[in-house]
């Protein structure tokens, strides 16, 4: 690849948009700004009195346009979710999509990747952080679009669907190539103000990527690792990505127990044993944690408690089964890090075993549980061993698999360059520049 790449971004899905053109923007032959509203009508868009199939603002000065989406919709699905006005740089696509409309944002990889940074973590990293996340979400990024006929294929195997176990791949979008939310990168154009800093660490990588056996890396990454990384495998299809590997998150205390072992996993996730990770310093946690985030304040090691009537209810909700009451939650399955990828819900209607991890967080959360590392107290159980309360006592937040994010802010205030932290968390990859 010798020059920079375009993208195409999904923004909001809704049955109307609404926008503003801060700039002349043109199309067809028409220039136009200000502000302005889509509708979506029977299969077409409906913009200034007139149908469409697609409609295309381009900018007519690049360097300076930008446009606004309002209403936008953040943290989909998480308990943080909210809608805000936001602000973008290049082109703006309209297309219809299962009756509604898709709002796209069309830009340059290094303008998306100085937004991301932003919006995946505080501006005010340090330095080298700002260089590693750079570096892996312009690698996720290609793995996706450019690289994306060299990575292996994600569908599950018949043996998993057998089991019912499901996992959430980013390649469900076939009309542009990522998502603007948690499920690809977050990407709030230039609504989060990036800083100097920002710049400088994607201009300082500009084109840099993960590279193992000749492929993009697929380098995924998430907030806090708990003190052990996951493998691909356990989190989605049964692929063994040499690069994403079990591993402890030190470079000192590098012995990881066996942590798909009950035994060994209940003492880690009860412990508190030291990783990169394990930090309650705020000025470091501000670095990755947006003020959103924030709201979370524990996720090193966390407990969350329900009673008998909000677990049965919770799970019904979620699941659309009907356990009836809630007799056991009992882990089948663990991967490296002692996350759970396979867990039995035996209820007095109905026992099934549910997984991967993110399916898992799905189902016992409102909106997702921490992490799947977790193990499980019951409390006043009765006669018919159904208990009253269930308190689940957790590791980590996020899938595991890859970068963590708060060991990596830690890695780069004790003075360890980007390169170091890379190749901590991603084993045995080079790191290559793609374009200039």
């Amino acid at each position: 690849m010798n020059s920079e790449p375009k993208i195409s971004v999904g923004i909001l899905f809704e049955p109307q948009i609404e926008f503003i053109l801060y700039t002349p923007y043109r199309i067809g032959d028409a220039q136009v700004r200000g502000r302005q509203l889509a509708t979506y009508d029977e299969g077409h868009i409906l913009w200034n009195g007139r149908l469409y199939d697609e409609l295309f603002f381009v900018p007519v000065d690049q360097a300076n346009a930008s446009f606004e989406l309002l209403d936008v919709t953040i943290g989909i699905n998480f308990h943080w979710e909210r809608k805000e006005d936001q602000r973008f740089l290049g082109a703006l696509k309209i297309i219809v999509e299962e009756g509604k409309l898709t709002g796209i944002n069309v830009i340059n990889t290094e303008d998306y990747l100085t937004s991301v940074i932003s919006s995946e973590m505080s501006a005010k990293a340090s330095a080298e952080l700002l260089k590693a996340h750079a570096v892996i979400s312009r690698s996720w990024l290609l793995a996706q679009t450019v690289g994306a006929n060299n990575q292996s294929p994600t569908s599950s195997s018949d043996a998993s669907k057998s089991e019912g176990l499901k996992w959430y791949e980013r390649d469900a979008h076939t009309r542009f190539d990522v998502c603007a939310d948690d499920h690809c990168q977050r990407y709030q154009g230039i609504t989060r103000a990036s800083t100097q800093a920002v710049r400088q660490a994607i201009a300082a990588t500009r084109g840099q990527v993960l590279m193992s056996e000749g492929n993009i890396c697929d380098a995924r990454f998430y907030k806090c690792c708990g003190g052990a990384l996951e493998e691909f495998r356990y989190a989605w299809a049964d692929i063994d990505y040499p690069y994403l590997q079990g591993k402890r998150d030190s470079l000192t205390d590098t012995h990881l127990p066996d942590l798909s072992d009950e035994v060994q996993a209940e003492r880690w996730i009860r412990t508190s044993p030291p990783a990169f990770c394990n930090t309650d310093n705020k000025q470091i946690l501000a670095q990755v944690l947006n003020d959103y985030d924030q709201e979370t304040i524990d996720f090193y090691r966390w407990k969350v408690t329900y009673t008998q009537e909000e677990l049965s209810a919770l799970i019904l909700e979620r699941s659309g089964v009907d356990y009836g009451r809630i007799i056991d939650l009992v882990p089948v399955a663990r991967g490296t890090s002692a996350r759970l990828w396979k867990l039995k819900i035996v209820g007095t209607k109905e026992t099934r075993i549910i997984g991967k991890e993110l399916e898992i967080r799905r189902t016992l959360s409102k909106s997702h549980l921490y992490s799947s590392a977790f193990v499980v107290d019951k409390e006043e159980i009765d006669s018919n061993g159904v208990p009253a309360r269930f308190t689940l006592v957790g590791a980590g937040w996020g899938h595991g698999v890859g970068l963590c994010q708060i060991g990596a802010a830690v890695m780069g205030e004790q003075g360890y360059g980007y390169q170091d932290i890379l190749l901590h968390y991603y084993v045995g990859a080079t790191i290559d520049t793609l374009y200039e």
